[in-house]
Parts: C-alpha cells; structure tokens; sequence
C-alpha cells in the first residue's frame, strides 16, 4: 500500500510539473505579445520582450498603441462584433434545444434517419457552402426586395446553420443522461411537452447548453470569413480591423498587438464566466446521471 501511494505522488507530482510546463509554453507568446504592445515602438523594435521581463522597473512604458488602436475605430468594431457574436450563438441554442429535446424524448416517422443526416451534415465544411449562399441571399434581396447582404442578419443566418447539427447532437446526447423516469412521471402528471422542456429538460441541461455557448461565442467571436463575406466593410468586426492596423506592409504590428488585447476582454469575461460547465459540458453523454 506504501508503493502503491508512493506511485501516486509521484505520479502526481509529474502531472502538476507537465501542467505547468504546458501553461508557461502557451502562456509565453501573450505574455510576450503583452509586453510588446507596452513599450515604446523604437525599444521594442530593437531589443526582444523577455529584455523587459527582466527588468520592469528600467523599462519605459507607454499606452501608445492601445490609444492607436482605440482611435482607428476598435471600439466600434467591438460593438460590431457583440452584435454579430452574441445572437449568432443564441439563435442556434434555442433552435438546437427544442430539436434535442424532440430527438431525444418523442417519437415519430424517420427520427433516426434525420438524427444521421445531421450527424452527417457536421462533415461539410463551411467554406464550400459560402457562394451558394451568399447568391441565395442575393437572390431573395432581388425577388423579395429583403436586404441580407451586409447586415447583421446574414451572419446570423450563417453562423446559426453551420453551427445547428453540433449543437443538437451535444444537447441530445445530455439529454439522453436525463432520468426518463421524471420526465414520465410529468407526463402522468399531465405536463405537456412544453412544460416538461421549459420547467425540467431545460434547466437540467444547463452545463450542455453553457458548454456549447461558450465555444460557439469564441468561434463567432474569433471569425474573420463569415463577417467579411457576409456583413462587409461598413460594420467592420474586430478581425477586420486588427488586419487593417496591421497595413499595408505591416507597419502596424505593435497596434495589432494592443488591439488584439481589446478583442480578448469580452472573451475572457465569458470564460471564466462559464467555465464551471465546460467539463461538464465536454462530458455529456458519457456516464449515467
């Protein structure tokens, strides 16, 4: 038994050191991309970061390229942003839910066969699908007179489909966890279908639902393609904006560095917000509950 707890320390021991090697590996280019947006641009051009690191107390600091940067209009590309981000990852949760919740405790005709189709329609990749949709967009803007090229609107559209048969396979597969036996006995009880998914299913499906929002809201969030195509220059999100400070030539990468700072508050904000769930949600299906 002494071996065996020995073992075990140890073994934790080296988990903790590996842990900790990971997160200074991947903690070191932000810390480094942080450092260099608050030095003045002739320092940091002529000596590395870690110089800096070194010794803080010698090294002049400034908020020269977070001022930069705010002034090329970054702001309204946050606002840009949130208005792109946080319905698109609404609007798939809410639809993703009641189909989950359809998928999972009610029957009816070809039920597997269309649980398989989407399943199926996960492997598409989304860059083969933009032209079609973007001229069917055109095509209801010039038959209907409903403008959806370059609104907020068309990304929503976008970013919801692509994202639905992810969202509905997490959500059906927590579901499938959910004692059965309390949602049969609300139906004995005479709860409908709509009472057992808002009052039941719904709440206890929390961690799947925050787990899904949290990495939809990063993805959106993270997105360059989808915004560009889809909403355009004038409402310009982040993305955007930080390749415009980048210029021409790249002249401006210490704005990009400050920048690219801003575009990580709301984020983190969301994360650590949310982050409770995100085992949870990741685990979803695979044990009993």
């Amino acid at each position: 038994m002494n071996k065996v707890n020995h073992f075990l320390r140890r073994t934790s021991l080296g988990s903790t050191v590996a842990m900790l090697i990971l997160v200074a590996v991947w903690s070191a280019p932000t810390l480094g991309l942080l450092i260099t947006s608050l030095r003045p641009r002739d320092l940091a051009e002529v000596s590395p970061w870690w110089e800096a690191l070194a010794a803080p107390l010698s090294t002049p600091w400034t908020f020269e390229a977070y001022q930069n940067s705010l002034a090329s209009g970054m702001l309204d590309s946050l606002v840009n942003t949130i208005a792109v981000a946080v319905p698109s990852t609404i609007l798939p949760l809410m639809i993703a839910a009641n189909a989950a919740f359809a998928f999972t405790f009610l029957n009816f005709k070809g039920k597997e066969f269309f649980f398989a189709l989407l399943v199926a329609l996960m492997v598409i990749p989304l860059q083969s699908s933009l032209i079609p949709v973007l001229r069917g967009m055109v095509w209801i803007q010039k038959t209907f007179d409903i403008e959806l090229t370059g609104t907020y609107v068309s990304a929503w559209i976008v970013h919801s489909a692509f994202s639905m048969p992810l969202a509905i396979y997490t959500l059906r597969n927590y579901m499938m966890t959910l004692p059965k036996e309390l949602i049969e006995a609300a139906t004995v009880d005479g709860a409908s279908y709509y009472q057992i998914f808002w009052k039941l299913v719904l709440p206890m499906s929390t961690p799947a639902i925050a787990s899904f929002a949290i990495f939809q809201f990063l993805w959106v969030w993270n997105d360059y393609l989808i915004a560009f195509i889809f909403v355009g220059e004038q409402k310009a999100v982040m993305t955007y904006r930080l390749l415009r400070l980048l210029g021409q030539y790249g002249e401006g990468w210490q704005d990009v560095a400050a920048g690219s700072f801003v575009s990580l508050i709301i984020p983190l904000i969301v994360f650590f917000s949310l982050q409770r769930y995100i085992v949870r949600g990741l685990l979803a299906g695979s044990v009993k509950g």
